[in-house]
Parts: structure tokens; C-alpha cells; sequence
């Protein structure tokens, strides 16, 4: 979901988006629409747009899914607004000068799974993923735009989302054993919310270790910490 806000700061206008979603700052994206800077005759402000992350948790879940059982859905559009869809992701990521096939893999209720075919998918999925979650944001936000704002579309290419997820997990369990036996904290690389997320939900059983994040903006770092039993 998309909404909103607007500050006299980009601080005060994201604080107030959280307070009236009751979440986290770590659960939603921050898009900047507008900012006006103080003058003698107008007040300075700053206009934000929210990207909620609320269905990321389910997100998880799909992707676990799908390692285990092959998901099937007509790769071809279905209506006019997939249609647009794909057309957008496909002109994007060709006016990067990378040649791409679109297809959809999967569909659910707001939800969308789309995959790109490319000889240059380590590009389109840049260091950690970066790239690839920029093309998401880019294309959630253009669902928005289409009057789609419920719909969460998820791309990935080269099954990258299912083998970062393993490499977080183990990373999570290989860092909870590390805290366990040196008594101290690790920080670990920055990371999109979803990612930060994984990390929180592996550990938030493991008794003796806990997790927060830390640091501004959407790439934020985690830090697992010894706590020992009480």
C-alpha cells in the first residue's frame, strides 16, 4: 500500500507516517515528492510517499515455497494493467541497454511474481541485489500509478530471491553461533527491510541472542547481540 505525507522536514513527515501507521521505520520505503525550502513568504516543507512492506512476511513465505514445488501461472498478460506492467519493466530495463524477456510466474491477491530472462542478469541483480530491488521499487511504484497501489510486485531473476534468502539464513545462524561463543555483538552488511526482516524472524527464537537494527534510510544494518539466558 502507498501513501502520503507531508513536514517541515523529511524527519517530521516520516515520523508522522509512522505514528499513524503504527509501524516500524524499518517496514516501509520512503519516496520523496516534494520539497519547498523556507522563503520570506512560504514555509518549508517536505511531501513523502510511503511504501508499506506489510506483506513482505508472506512474501517469505512464497519464496520458501518455491523451492520445494514448481509454480506455474500463463507468462503472458492477462489484462490491461499487466500488460502495461511488463511493457514498463521491459523498456526500463532496456533503456539500460540489457536485452530482457518478461514473464509472469506467478499470480495471487495482490500479488504479483514477474521474472526476467536476461544474458545479463548478474547486472540487473547488482551487488546484494541492489539493482533488482530498485527495478521492484520502480515497478510498484508504477502499479501505483496504474491504480494498482494494493497489488506487491516482486521480481526476480536467476532465482536470486531463493538463494539470497539461504545465504541470510545461514548467515543468521552462523553469525547467533559467533555472538554465542565470543560473548559480543556482530554487525552485520547493510540490507533492504525485507532482508533485515529474515534476519530478525531466524533468531527471534533463539533465547540467549537478540537482533535491532541500526542506521538511517532503507539499507539498514543489523546487530546481533549476546544477551545469555535469564
Amino acid at each position: 500500500m502507498t501513501y502520503e505525507y507531508e513536514g517541515k522536514t523529511e524527519k517530521e513527515a516520516i515520523e508522522l507516517a509512522a505514528n499513524e501507521l503504527g509501524l516500524e521505520r524499518d517496514q516501509f520505503d520512503v519516496e520523496i515528492l516534494e520539497t519547498q525550502k523556507n522563503s520570506l513568504f512560504k514555509k518549508g516543507y517536505v511531501k513523502i510517499r510511503v511504501h508499506t512492506l506489510e506483506d513482505e512476511n508472506s512474501s517469505h513465505n512464497d519464496f520458501s515455497q518455491e523451492k520445494h514445488s514448481k509454480i506455474y501461472a500463463d507468462p503472458l498478460p492477462q489484462d490491461e494493467f499487466e500488460e502495461k506492467l511488463t511493457d514498463f519493466i521491459q523498456t526500463l530495463v532496456e533503456k539500460m541497454g540489457y536485452e530482457v524477456k518478461v514473464s509472469i510466474t506467478y499470480r495471487e491477491a495482490k500479488k504479483l511474481n514477474i521474472k526476467l530472462d536476461s544474458s545479463h542478469s548478474s547486472i540487473l541483480i547488482g551487488r546484494k541485489g541492489k539493482n533488482l530491488d530498485a527495478i521492484q521499487l520502480l515497478a510498484n511504484i508504477y502499479a501505483g500509478r496504474l491504480g494498482h497501489e494494493d497489488v506487491r510486485v516482486i521480481l526476480d531473476t536467476e532465482n536470486y530471491r531463493i538463494r539470497r534468502e539461504e545465504t541470510l539464513v545461514r548467515l543468521a545462524y552462523t553469525t547467533a553461533d559467533k555472538v554465542r561463543s565470543s560473548k559480543n555483538s556482530i554487525l552485520l552488511e547493510p540490507m533492504n527491510p525485507f532482508e533485515r526482516r529474515l534476519i530478525h524472524t531466524t533468531l527471534n527464537d533463539i533465547p540467549d541472542v537478540e537482533t535491532k537494527s541500526e542506521g538511517d534510510g532503507v539499507y539498514k544494518q543489523v546487530r546481533v547481540i549476546y544477551k545469555g539466558i535469564r
